[in-house]
């Protein structure tokens, strides 16, 4: 959920049920903003206030990703 104003492009926003802005997922799941080549944050700097706060190569990271199956 999108609870503060990062500046992330009105293309990477989507509303949920209840009409909270949320970011945009792909049909699959994945993040559009995501690059799927590198597994990188296409807007990194503009990124929502919960991507700030889920640390890269945490646990919570490592068993998201373990979970989506993206290991790389």
């Amino acid at each position: 959920m999108i609870i503060t104003d990062t500046g992330v492009p009105e293309e990477y926003i989507d509303r949920d049920e209840w009409g909270s802005e949320v970011m945009l997922r792909l049909d699959d799941g994945w993040c559009a903003a995501v690059d799927r080549d590198t597994l990188m944050c296409t807007i990194y700097e503009n990124r929502p206030w919960i991507c700030r706060e889920f640390e890269m190569a945490s646990y919570e990271c490592e068993e998201e990703r373990k979970e989506q199956g993206i290991d790389k």
